[in-house]
């Protein structure tokens, strides 16, 4: 499943350097992690249990940087998975 536009959107912000963010976008359960930099690097999408992991899809973001910068040149989010542990 790809992305939506919105969620997409959401994670290209930048947000508090090496942070977990639990957060809930467009009727999902959201945590996503960040980098050294503030960005989003790692996903994980669907129905939140009570212990507060997410049953559902896991997402890495691959960030490829313009030479000798940090300048973002492109990234993408790959699907990883399904993740449930019971």
């Amino acid at each position: 499943m790809a992305l939506s536009k919105k969620i997409e959107s959401y994670l290209g912000k930048i947000y508090s350097p090496d942070s977990r963010i639990n957060e809930r976008l467009l009727g999902k359960d959201i945590t996503f992690i960040t980098n050294e930099a503030g960005e989003p690097v790692t996903l994980f999408i669907g129905v939140r249990r009570e212990d507060g992991a997410i049953t559902g899809e896991r997402y890495v973001r691959t960030i490829v940087r313009q030479p000798g910068s940090q300048k973002i040149m492109k990234s993408h989010w790959d699907l990883k998975g399904k993740v449930s542990r019971g």
